[in-house]
């Protein structure tokens, strides 16, 4: 028989962000043990609400399925003696597979003949497979810091307070945490703390939303968010700005979602927007409300979890705890412009960047001196680069930053722009964390490009420089992201640099002495962010291999090399000529002490094929040379195009190892200068292209 099989885990309030990740996990991981068991079922789906955990997995078998046993005991010699009667061995082997020696069957094995067992193991009940099985799957679930309750030994991520198992109508024996399952959940804590009877695991979700008041599919949950915060929003005539990541949380902090409205003091609105959006998103899980035109309103939307008979004591109470934390921003926003970004810069001195790197003061004067590299490169202005520079960090230390750290740079950018700076200044400090995160924009303008990589250099050499490079999983310095804003910001903002002087520079300016593979260690640390980069984008690796492979330094340069590469690929003719490039890499590794320095000799060459090969590396080699001084590498890379068919004749009809010395030094000769040719754009070796 099959049935849906349901549980669910009634615990304390979970945190909100351990909810959607704990549920799916727990579903996952009972699947995957049932699976192991041998239980056949269905599709799986999760809910949770704060107070639950909960997975139902469809058409659940009742029971294992039986299975066919065979063993092989004992050979002939040994299960009998001397006179045809079964031994000990013989007997024991019967004994352990629960039936009579004349019951077993004899067969040819590679050891001789031998005793074979043949039966059919009964399957095991789902009431006997279940338990073993949740105990599992609660195990490896992602919980960082369990806690314990009461006088056991139970630990888990929230105090348990109830257990449901259902298959079908029928209760599967089953205790989780010292609490024995039944069919009684638990509804809304306000709207029905009466115990909820479950007639059947089908009926699961029904049942709680009514009489519960709960909504335990959070996807059905969110969406009741989603509508409950914009009709809220339209009732102050204005749209809601809604963060996916805000929506996440309130779903994770709700089990029946109602909207509610709620307005501030104008005087707030002289805030910077993101002050306003910090203040209501992060301290108060508000949603800011905008107008059509895009600026926001004195009001705010939040969701109750309840639906309460006097909505107006609701919104006056919300009202009311929002006041003081707005006050607050507005007191920060008034002291730090009071005081001034400038006069923050020497409080720099007595803040720490990391022990051994020294202070954000000296962090400063490095990344003052890397930017400056930078300015010509990025066709920034030296002045706003070097004032952008100094006053980078120094939002760092004022009142905003320290209430609200993810508003830095930001308010540096607010302060600055009030203080007088030029425009170019206060968006270069604005900029300069910029890519903020994977897809997020790089800095817009050439001032923020060039503190964005000084800032981002400078800590990959410095954290290298100390050895506490990523390892593993483990990145708590954000290195990964910081060199991938590197390459980025290089070749989306078109910036033709020389990376590896930049590294080089960088590691020298630290105040503490490298070790000699610090800068072939850092270089390999970006070679494997571009290779991920270029992935995203669907690039096959051989085509960065076949790039990486020339060491090309300025990361403008590579990116258009491996987009070029992309076409040449796909040219009818590239297969011939990277296969035959591959070959002629090959026979030169082989015979690399033979290849002669000197230039092909016309006069040695004998055989049409060759004498043909070698007239079109010279027409094609003006060609490809001339493009690819041009920058042009895609027609660098078509001009390889035409030297198929004479390499694909020579290799049939010429002998490059010919018994004569000067014909094989002459046809090295000639295969290295078309391996150099080969090697002009990228290293076409590389590449794996199947023939069409």
């Amino acid at each position: 028989m099959t049935a849906s099989l349901l549980i669910e885990i009634g615990v304390e309030e979970l945190p909100p962000k351990a909810m959607h990740p704990l549920a799916r996990s727990f579903a996952d991981s009972l699947v995957a043990r049932l699976d192991e068991a041998g239980i056949g079922h269905g599709a799986a789906e999760y809910f949770a609400t704060p107070r639950r955990l909960a997975v139902r997995i469809a058409d659940t078998a009742d029971a294992s399925p039986a299975e066919t046993v065979e063993k092989q005991g004992p050979t002939v010699a040994i299960a009998f003696d001397a006179d045809g009667q079964p031994s000990k061995a013989g007997q024991g082997f019967a004994r352990s597979v629960g039936v009579a020696m004349a019951d077993l069957d004899i067969e040819d094995s590679d050891k001789g003949r031998r005793l074979v067992y043949r039966g059919t193991a009964e399957g095991q009940p789902l009431a006997a497979l279940l338990q073993p099985a949740v105990d599992a799957a609660l195990r490896e679930l992602p919980i960082p810091k369990r806690m314990r309750w009461g006088d056991g030994e139970a630990a888990f991520v929230r105090p348990v307070h109830w257990v449901v198992a259902l298959h079908g109508s029928a209760i599967v024996p089953l205790t989780v945490f010292g609490e024995t399952a039944d069919r009684y959940t638990l509804g809304h804590r306000f709207h029905h703390p009466q115990a909820i009877e479950i007639a059947d695991s089908q009926a699961y979700l029904e049942q709680l939303q009514s009489p519960g008041y709960v909504v335990a599919d959070i996807g059905r949950r969110r969406e009741l968010v989603m509508q409950q915060v914009n009709q809220a929003a339209a009732s102050l005539n204005g749209q809601a700005l809604i963060s996916d990541d805000l929506v996440d949380e309130v779903v994770a902090l709700v089990e029946w979602p109602v909207g509610i409205a709620g307005r501030f003091d104008q005087r707030y609105l002289e805030l910077p927007r993101e002050v306003l959006i910090s203040t209501l998103e992060g301290h108060q899980r508000y949603f800011p409300v905008e107008h059509p035109n895009g600026a926001l309103i004195a009001g705010f939307v939040t969701v109750a979890n309840i639906a309460s008979r006097d909505p107006a004591q609701v919104v006056s109470g919300n009202e009311r705890v929002v006041r003081p934390r707005l006050a607050d921003a507005l007191f920060f926003w008034e002291q730090d412009r009071r005081h001034g970004l400038a006069a923050q810069v020497p409080k720099l001195e007595r803040v720490s960047f990391q022990q051994s790197l020294g202070s954000l003061a000296d962090k400063t004067d490095r990344i003052e001196r890397i930017a400056a590299e930078l300015v010509t490169a990025a066709g920034a202005h030296a002045a706003h680069v070097e004032r952008a520079a100094r006053l980078a960090k120094a939002d760092l230390v004022t009142e905003m930053v320290d209430e609200f750290p993810e508003l830095q740079g930001i308010m540096g950018g607010y302060y600055a722009s009030g203080e007088g700076e030029p425009d170019e200044v206060a968006q270069a400090i604005s900029e300069q964390y910029s890519p903020s995160g994977a897809g997020a924009p790089i800095a817009t303008s050439p001032a923020g490009r060039c503190v964005a990589l000084a800032d981002r250099l400078d800590t990959l050499a410095g954290i290298f420089a100390i050895d506490k490079r990523p390892s593993g999983d483990k990145d708590p310095f954000g290195l990964r992201r910081a060199a991938l804003g590197v390459l980025r910001t290089l070749i989306e903002g078109g910036i033709a640099a020389d990376l590896a002087k930049l590294l080089d520079m960088a590691i020298s300016i630290q105040p503490v002495g490298a070790a000699a593979d610090t800068q072939s260690a850092l270089w390999v640390f970006h070679m494997e962010r571009l290779r991920g980069y270029y992935q995203e984008q669907g690039i096959p690796g051989t085509h960065f291999d076949a790039i990486a492979a020339l060491d090309i330094v300025d990361m403008t340069d590579f990116d258009r090399r491996i987009k070029a590469l992309g076409e040449f690929a796909a040219l009818d003719t590239a297969t011939v000529v990277c296969s035959a490039h591959k070959r002629i890499r090959n026979i030169l590794r082989r015979n690399r002490e033979d290849v002669p320095e000197t230039a092909v000799d016309n006069a040695t060459l004998t055989d049409s094929a060759e004498k043909s090969l070698k007239a079109s590396l010279e027409d094609q080699g003006r060609t490809i040379e001339t493009a690819a001084d041009q920058g042009d590498y895609t027609a660098a890379l078509a001009a390889l195009a035409p030297l198929a068919e004479p390499l694909d004749q020579f290799f049939d009809q010429v002998m490059v190892m010919a018994d004569d010395p000067a014909l094989r030094r002459n046809r090295l000769a000639l295969l290295s200068s078309i391996d150099r040719l080969c090697r002009r754009v990228a290293d076409i070796s590389c590449l794996s292209i199947e023939a069409a």
